[in-house]
């Protein structure tokens, strides 16, 4: 399934508008392309880097850090003036993590924990500027009340990844190996929609990202 939602040609238009100077980043990508390891799509990791850029979040929380190609083009944004907890469950890809993370000279702004998700999550108190939720797309709902709780008053919460190929919006029947993601992220947009104290919209970008802010 293609994780993009928009037609072909506008993807290869916006991704090749974007030049990609970094090396690092660069090596990280072709790093996560060679072995199949999702990270965001750089129409969507320009967006993250704008939305960053703008509202200038002092303190982040991730949610599945990957190879921390997300965390690092945040860190970057925002002149390494944050402070970023990501969250990932495999030992293996927060190692990997980690070692890109000092190769950039983040390992003071960026913190791994390495740990289950909802598990982290519940042992989480204080207040955060920014939350980016990027992890396993069935699990949304559940993280969404931490998400809430944790999120600070004029703090932004961005979800990726949340129309899942365009299944969310697809009428009729979904392929029984999507139809449980789909139906939860559906339920996650909805939910968010739905919040008094949250305005949220839907950017078509890459796989969707759900950008919502919450006002008290």
């Amino acid at each position: 399934m293609d994780s993009r939602i928009n037609y072909r040609y506008i993807n290869a238009f916006l991704s090749g508008l974007i030049k990609h100077n970094d090396p690092l980043l660069v090596e990280m990508r072709e790093y996560a392309e060679s072995r199949h390891i999702p990270i965001v799509v750089p129409e969507s990791a320009r967006f993250l880097e704008t939305i960053c850029s703008i509202s200038k979040p002092g303190k982040i929380l991730e949610i599945g850090t990957a190879i921390g190609y997300s965390s690092i083009i945040i860190a970057k944004a925002l002149n390494s003036e944050c402070i970023i907890d990501t969250i990932e469950i495999d030992a293996d890809m927060a190692s990997k993590a980690a070692f890109y993370i000092k190769k950039a000279g983040l390992d003071g702004v960026i913190h791994i924990i390495n740990g289950e998700a909802l598990d982290v999550l519940q042992c989480l108190t204080k207040p955060y500027d920014l939350i980016f939720v990027d992890a396993a797309k069935g699990r949304y709902p559940q993280f969404l009340p931490h998400c809430i709780r944790l999120i600070n008053v004029n703090g932004i919460l961005l979800s990726d990844n949340v129309l899942y190929g365009g299944l969310v919006a697809k009428h009729g029947s979904i392929e029984h190996k999507h139809r449980t993601i789909a139906n939860r992220l559906r339920e996650y947009i909805e939910e968010l929609f739905a919040m008094d104290n949250f305005i949220t919209s839907v950017v078509p970008i890459g796989d969707g990202i759900a950008i919502s802010y919450r006002k008290v």
